[in-house]
């Protein structure tokens, strides 16, 4: 993982990174948890300016401090990074759930979670972004020209942290997030609609409920040691409006049955 983090590290030099909208400043988050150790990783799109500022805008410092900044590493710029520097925001990334997670963002992705073995909590489970850079304002604030330039300096980085880890499943949060992976990865996952999972409207028309499935032995020339479960839903638990504990309820049992399911077929073809 320590040259895929010099990679994106050294990304953050580049004019382009720079017009994109990223907080320059803000060290690349590959992961959020311990990559190393975890079998499950759930999917974002890019991390919150929340990972490194609070509400009013300032840098988090001290016990707050979620990340390392080209502040808190004495850093003049990030061309100065060197491999102590790396393993200080490595460390950071492994250690993030047991220091100053942003817990009113994480613990309802971690919710989904229950019905398994896996936690961010417990290090079996960690989070990552399809891209590792954090932005001032949110992604649908930013320009097309602007999450053009993230995506195309962020292709590879997914490949190379899952060529790097043990992660056995993938869950997608959200049909943003499906899209943009399908886009990123030229991978096509099975849609199918769940009628549990449908949000009613006052008006109009329910909001319907849909998963994703697919089983990816490898991202662009990237082979794994064995395939990947890839599970999704379109509905963003973080923000979707009228996301019920019902349906949150829903895809939890969903996605528990999915991962015993493919436990279960991994360990017949390791019987054989």
């Amino acid at each position: 993982m320590h040259s895929t983090f010099a990679t994106l590290l050294n990304r953050l030099k580049g004019p382009d990174l720079e017009r994109s909208g990223i907080i320059p400043w803000a060290s690349p988050i590959p992961a959020f948890g311990d990559l190393a150790g975890a079998q499950l990783a759930t999917v974002g799109l890019n991390p919150s300016n929340r990972e490194f500022v609070n509400s009013s805008g300032d840098e988090l410092e001290g016990r707050a401090r979620r990340f390392h900044t080209l502040t808190s590493l004495q850093l003049p710029d990030w061309s100065q990074a060197d491999a102590r520097h790396i393993r200080l925001m490595l460390e950071s990334c492994s250690l993030y759930f047991y220091r100053n997670p942003y817990d009113s963002w994480f613990k309802r992705l971690d919710y989904l979670l229950a019905d398994t073995t896996f936690s961010f909590y417990n290090s079996q489970a960690c989070h990552l972004d399809l891209i590792p850079y954090a932005t001032a304002a949110k992604w649908t604030s930013l320009s097309a020209t602007q999450r053009c330039t993230l995506m195309a300096n962020s292709t590879d980085a997914l490949a190379l942290l899952l060529g790097d880890s043990m992660i056995q499943i993938l869950v997608l949060n959200g049909r943003s997030v499906v899209a943009k992976f399908e886009e990123m990865t030229d991978a096509h996952l099975t849609r199918k609609e769940m009628p549990e999972w449908s949000l009613p409207r006052h008006t109009g028309s329910d909001v319907v409920g849909i998963s994703y499935f697919g089983l990816i032995e490898g991202l662009r020339d990237i082979a794994f040691a064995q395939p990947i479960l890839v599970l999704g839903y379109n509905h963003n638990i973080q923000s979707s409006f009228g996301v019920t504990r019902k349906v949150v309820d829903a895809i939890s049992s969903w996605v528990s049955t999915e991962v015993r399911k493919h436990h279960n077929a991994a360990s017949r073809q390791r019987s054989r």
